[in-house]
């Protein structure tokens, strides 16, 4: 395949100084080589403690990403935060990273976490009791809230993010803060450890372990059981086959407009810029989403966050992350297209 790299090569400027997008995605020809040799499940050699705080990788790229920019990256538009890292697991033989962008940048991580609550709750037993494997069922397929808390204070909380990082080798992600031990959504990670997480399940994981948790995945329903309509980025942009977890957080408890089966977005995105879509009401400034994040432990608290990660292709080929950050105040739906346009435009950028 022609293989079209994008890196960022820059730290993100912290939110206090205003700079909110990120650095530029840049040609790989030109990006320094990260320490690690890309999202596998050989252990990292960074802490993670640069994940707690919300700072972004200095270098961003992989070492396996290289050639020459042959297409546009996707446009961030202004006021949102953007990371994606995108493995190819044909590529040069053993696969690579093929795309990149702010890769260690840490987020916190709405619902995505639950698929470490599931390879941890596997992991942890021989069998499966109907009752949990209904909670699996429900927290994988539809993102079920109350299902992974269930799982999470039987695993000890926090504990279970530090023992999957351990065992998973990542190098970025930590546990919420010790203030705010309930909230497993406000678990800190990157999109290189997402990636990591993925490689994990299709490479070095039971075969049990495996097939449970993508097989949900690969069965994710239109809409969550939160009535959020959860068909946005991979699922709307990508077409079959894929497997997908998704996350949302700081657009309140009730969805603008309750998702239904029959009518859930699965529809053709627009191909027009990701900067289209930034629309939405700016509530408070970004100083002041700055200062409430600051401190907290807890990655662009006061922002709303949109990701889309998962496996698509024939063959489960590509294993992507988009992970993004919204304009304090912004709408569900400018936040939804403009995810569902980055990833419609890094993936066609693979081709």
């Amino acid at each position: 395949m022609r293989i079209k790299p994008w890196a960022a090569v820059a730290a993100a400027v912290p939110l206090a100084a205003g700079c909110v997008s990120g650095p530029p995605a840049v040609p790989a020809s030109q990006a320094r080589p990260s320490a690690a040799s890309g999202p596998s499940g050989a252990s990292a050699a960074s802490s993670g403690a640069s994940a707690a705080s919300g700072a972004s990788d200095a270098s961003g790229a992989s070492s396996g990403v290289s050639g020459a920019l042959a297409a546009k990256p996707p446009q961030v538009p202004a006021g949102t935060t953007a990371a994606w890292v995108v493995f190819d697991r044909q590529a040069g033989g053993g696969g690579r990273v093929v795309a990149t962008r702010n890769a260690h940048r840490a987020f916190r991580s709405a619902s995505v976490v639950k698929i470490l609550l599931a390879v941890d709750y596997l992991e942890s037993r021989a069998t499966v009791p109907p009752a949990d494997a209904r909670l699996l069922k429900i927290m994988l397929r539809s993102s079920d809230d109350d299902a992974a808390s269930t799982l999470w204070d039987r695993a000890g909380k926090g504990a279970v993010i530090t023992r999957m990082a351990r065992r998973l080798g990542l190098s970025d992600t930590v546990p919420p803060p010790a203030s705010k031990p309930g909230f497993w959504g406000y678990t800190s990670l990157s999109a290189y450890d997402v990636v990591r997480v993925y490689r994990y399940l299709l490479d070095r994981a039971a075969p049990r372990v495996r097939d449970t948790i993508l097989g949900h995945l690969r069965a994710a329903t239109p809409c969550g059981t939160d009535g959020f309509d959860q068909y946005f980025g991979i699922p709307r942009a990508v077409p079959r086959p894929w497997a997908v977890k998704q996350g949302w957080s700081g657009f309140g408890t009730v969805p603008p407009v309750r998702c239904r089966p029959g009518s859930a977005s699965t529809g053709a995105v627009s191909t027009g810029s990701a900067a289209t879509g930034a629309g939405g009401t700016q509530g408070a400034s970004i100083s002041a989403v700055a200062l409430r994040a600051r401190g907290s432990g807890v990655p662009d608290l006061g922002r709303p966050v949109l990701h889309t990660t998962g496996l698509a292709g024939k063959g489960d080929r590509y294993v992507l992350a988009v992970l993004t950050a919204h304009p304090a105040g912004g709408t569900w739906s400018a936040s939804v297209r403009r995810i569902t346009t980055l990833t419609a435009e890094l993936y066609r950028g693979l081709r």
